[in-house]
């Protein structure tokens, strides 16, 4: 069986919990059905961190960092970019991780443009 790259999910979340939740769900989906290993953060930590709390704030910040240190490919998702996701292609820039978009990849995979339909 043939080992999936780890793809490292980024986006300008919004403030709206269950909105991120389903975009980010869409996303991983895409991600993966172009071959990849999605990791996004937001679904991973939102069910057990607590962002109010300023340390596991912080926590979640540096465990994020971690999976991008590991990710063989950072993907921005959705139709803006924020500071978070600029931050994000930035940290991947420094470690040398290739930053796409998700459109890149399911153009690359000869999905052609589907990533439309996990845009905002």
């Amino acid at each position: 069986m043939k080992k999936r790259p780890l793809a490292y999910i980024t986006a300008p979340w919004g403030k709206n919990e269950s909105e991120n939740a389903k975009l980010a769900d869409r996303y991983c989906r895409a991600v993966y059905d172009a071959g990849y290993n999605p990791c996004c953060p937001l679904v991973q930590q939102a069910r057990f961190l607590r962002d109010a709390i300023p340390q596991e704030h912080k926590d979640g910040l540096d465990m994020a960092r971690d999976y991008l240190r590991r990710a063989n490919v950072l993907v921005v998702c959705g139709a803006a970019v924020d500071e978070a996701v600029k931050n994000d292609v930035a940290m991947a820039e420094r470690l040398r991780i290739t930053a796409t978009t998700l459109d890149g990849i399911l153009t690359v995979k000869g999905q052609g443009r589907g990533g439309e339909e996990c845009r905002e």
